[in-house]
């Protein structure tokens, strides 16, 4: 799926940009709106900010709706309900407020996607290590057939680190696009989930430890 971001905060674009392209999707950025309409033709969804430098977004999202019909979700630090209204009325397919999960975005894009009739979207992807299945489509693990119980964070973390397929996602990647920043505090909180994760599947060789650099999912090949 190709997706242009329209962003101008490059902190935001420079985690959004790979979290997104290792799910699968091919991204485009402008830091600002000159030239997204002449993009929009290339790409199936717009990713658009309203706080942009050169135009007001709701305005740019009127002019990609007038030449375009491709899929436009808002991603917007403005959470009002008037900002919410403008932006719908404005074309948009979707709203999301900042701050967002990755998780939860990607699963907006391929609603929106799949609302619109795309063929091409299917279900997020299941990752079957041994008696283990991840199911990221419906937040579920089963254990030899048996449901496991975890909690949000626990759940992202190892789809994040299954999703990799045995590629090692460094601490710094899982700190970002679980808890959306690095600190002391969520460093000690990501080895008590890592930790939580291997007492409740059972299976402590899932998650392996890369020490100095991060974890990879056990148990490919």
């Amino acid at each position: 799926m190709r997706v242009l971001l329209v962003e101008d905060d490059d902190r935001v674009a420079g985690a959004l940009v790979p979290a997104l392209s290792r799910r699968g999707l091919t991204m485009q950025r402008l830091a600002a709106g000159a030239g997204v309409l002449e993009r929009v033709h290339d790409v199936d969804v717009v990713l658009l900010d309203l706080g942009l430098p050169d135009v007001d977004g709701v305005q740019l999202c009127r002019r990609i709706r007038a030449v375009s019909d491709v899929a436009v979700i808002v991603v917007s630090a403005r959470g009002e309900v008037d900002d919410r209204v403008q932006g719908l009325r404005a074309g948009a397919d979707d709203y999301l407020v900042k701050p967002y999960d990755v998780e939860e975005l990607l699963a907006r894009v391929e609603a929106v996607r799949r609302r619109r009739g795309d063929p091409s979207v299917s279900a997020a992807p299941v990752v079957e290590v041994g008696d283990v299945r991840i199911d990221t489509a419906r937040h579920e693990v089963l254990v030899a057939g048996r449901p496991v119980a975890l909690s949000r964070k626990e759940f992202q973390v190892l789809a994040l680190v299954a999703g990799a397929r045995g590629a090692v996602c460094s601490r710094e990647q899982v700190l970002n696009e679980v808890w959306g920043h690095r600190g002391a505090a969520e460093s000690r909180s990501l080895d008590v989930h890592v930790a939580t994760l291997r007492t409740k599947l059972g299976r402590p060789a899932l998650i392996e430890t890369v020490r100095g650099v991060g974890y990879r999912l056990g148990g490919q090949g």
